[in-house]
């Protein structure tokens, strides 16, 4: 396994190209399995779990400021996210293929999975906003170890300590007085032992804020945001259970009830809600809004772009999208070329919903 991964991290675009090609070749598989849909979802799948493991060891090569591995010890909830993801259309199709019906039993299952190991990241991360299901990490872009160090606790970062006499150390007065400072310790450390002590001391004061860093809890984001922290909490965990919901009064009233889709699009409105409250309200009393990051932001944006989902889920679909786009088809089609380019994509829409009757958007 280790030589496979050095071998992906040294040919990094050499994996990429094949990863497009044959994410490219599987538009043709549903003509050689005509008979069965199980064989191009299955070879889709496994494509997808491939892609997900290569990106997951490229994700996690060492750098050169930190030649070790990140953190062997974490769990790789990104990777199994993806997995469950590239695996849930398989299960359906399998399930429907052998179950008929049943088959909400079985992608039930598949969402609980998804739903605890979303949990889990969600407590382990220190209840931080899941960026795209929880397959991108949450992490501050743009801030090296040297930065982090600086700000933590006020504490200055390596090469920022008063012996370089409050000079910038990138500028060449700084790195001079920065190397004069090294040399008249080292001097000192060969001719007095104590030093070596002294300077021991000053490094352990320096790096002992990072030590002390921890993951917040869910009992101090309660006492430090009070209400809006519990808001906040409350809204990524129906954002988190909303499909699994979805999927269990799917089984409960079948696919073609308006009730499931009423009260998905409910779970999503309030969950919403509550972020908006928590990241708009100002300060009231003890209470804290959040501050979003860039990423965050945009993962916001996307949650936005998937309500356009339950235009293509039933009934929505079969009662009012489906004659809209039946009704452009037809007006498109006297013109050249726009109509029938039209008319492809409306039966490659058609064609897809009809194939996927669930789309847990998450």
């Amino acid at each position: 396994m280790e030589a496979y991964k050095t071998w992906v991290r040294r040919n990094k675009d050499y994996v990429h190209s094949l990863e497009s090609l044959a994410n490219g070749l599987t538009w043709l598989l549903p003509e050689r399995f005509s008979t069965s849909e199980i064989g191009p979802e299955a070879v889709t799948a496994i494509l997808g779990i491939v892609t997900a493991i290569n990106e997951h060891i490229i994700d996690t090569a060492p750098s050169e400021r930190h030649p070790g591995p990140a953190d062997p010890s974490s769990f790789p909830y990104g990777l199994c996210i993806s997995a469950l993801k590239d695996l849930e259309t398989l299960v359906e199709v399998v399930a429907e293929y052998y179950y008929g019906d049943k088959k909400w039993n079985f992608i039930a299952v598949t969402e609980a999975i998804k739903v605890i190991v979303r949990l889990a990241l969600f407590r382990n991360s220190g209840y931080k906003m899941l960026l795209h299901g929880g397959e991108t990490p949450n992490v501050e872009k743009g801030s090296d170890d040297t930065s982090s160090q600086h700000r933590i606790g006020g504490f200055p970062g390596p090469g920022l300590l008063p012996n370089n006499h409050g000079q910038n150390p990138l500028t060449f007065e700084g790195r001079a007085l920065s190397a004069l400072s090294r040399f008249g310790e080292s001097a000192m450390a060969t001719s007095d032992p104590t030093w070596i002590r002294r300077i021991q001391q000053q490094h352990a004061i320096m790096e002992s804020p990072t030590s002390i860093i921890k993951r917040p809890t869910l009992s101090m984001i309660l006492s430090e945001k009070g209400v809006n922290g519990a808001l906040f909490v409350l809204g990524e965990i129906l954002f988190i259970t909303r499909p699994l919901i979805y999927v269990l009064f799917i089984r409960r009233y079948g696919i073609r009830s308006w009730i499931p889709w009423v009260l998905s699009l409910s779970v999503d409105f309030i969950g919403f809600g509550f972020l908006s409250h928590v990241t708009k309200s100002g300060t009231v009393e003890r209470e804290q809004k959040f501050h979003l990051s860039a990423s965050e932001k945009d993962e916001v944006k996307r949650r936005k772009l998937l309500w356009a989902l339950y235009l293509m889920r039933e009934p929505f679909f079969g009662k009012y999208t489906r004659q809209k786009l039946e009704g452009t088809e037809r007006l498109l089609e006297p013109v050249p070329l726009i109509g029938t380019l039209t008319g492809k994509i409306v039966e490659l829409i058609i064609g897809a919903q009809t194939r996927y009757t669930y789309m847990s958007g998450s």
